[in-house]
Formats: C-alpha cells, structure tokens, sequence
C-alpha cells in the first residue's frame, strides 16, 4: 500500500491552483505547506483530511511526465474532477466514461495538468 507520492512542477502557483480545485471534488484540500526554508520553490502535501497522500513542489518537472491517478467515491466525482480541472486550465486527455478494456465499471477521466502530467479520477463502482 503507498502512503503518499508526489511530483515536481515548473510552476508551484498555478500547479497548486489547478490541483486544488482539481481534487476538491474527491476531498483534496492542502494539510501541509512546507515553509520556504524547506522548499525554496515551494511545497505542499495535499489529500483527504487529516492525512497529505499526494504532494507537489516546485522545481524541474519529471521527464517524460507521469500518470497520477486518484479514486473517486462516485462517477459525478470522476465528472466534477474532471469539469473543475478543464476549468483551471487543464487539458483534455479523456473524457468521462467506462474503459472497459480495464474492467466493466472502470469509470475514468483524464487531463494533463500544467506541466504535461497525466492526471485521472476514477470511479471502480458501477454506475
């Protein structure tokens, strides 16, 4: 079982304004931001209160760019997620839907965020 993970972004400020808004549909909210004697560029751990399972800091983005994913409870949260990240600047890189090709109520959406990272929501429930 992972107990957190994380990723650098080249942009701290606005990868942390679409992550936030991002995962606010699934519960997300910043528990931890490490002060700048720590993390010159910035840093922050964010999840479902009270624990920080996913963190950003700024610097030199990963290379090629990563796939995050982060399980919803529901398909509308797999819906909002992906409508709030589209919202704050996301791309598009599949819309809601079933992949079946994964299993029959596989329900996902994914977006690149800022720096080019996939990013997905998924619901395992059926509809």
């Amino acid at each position: 079982m992972l107990d957190h993970t994380g990723l650098n972004v080249s942009d701290y400020a606005k990868s942390k304004t679409f992550y936030l808004a991002a995962l606010a549909p699934l519960g997300y909210a910043v528990i931890k931001e490490l002060p700048k004697n720590l993390a010159p560029d910035g840093a922050a751990g964010i999840g479902i209160p009270p624990k920080a399972d996913f963190w950003i800091a700024g610097g030199r983005p990963q290379s090629p760019p990563v796939h995050v994913a982060f399980r919803a409870k529901s398909r509308a949260e797999v819906d909002a997620f992906y409508e709030a990240a589209l919202a704050t600047g996301g791309r598009d890189n599949g819309p809601p839907g079933i992949r079946a090709h994964y299993h029959p109520n596989y329900y996902g959406a994914f977006v690149r965020d800022p720096d080019g990272h996939n990013v997905e929501a998924v619901c395992h429930e059926p509809g």
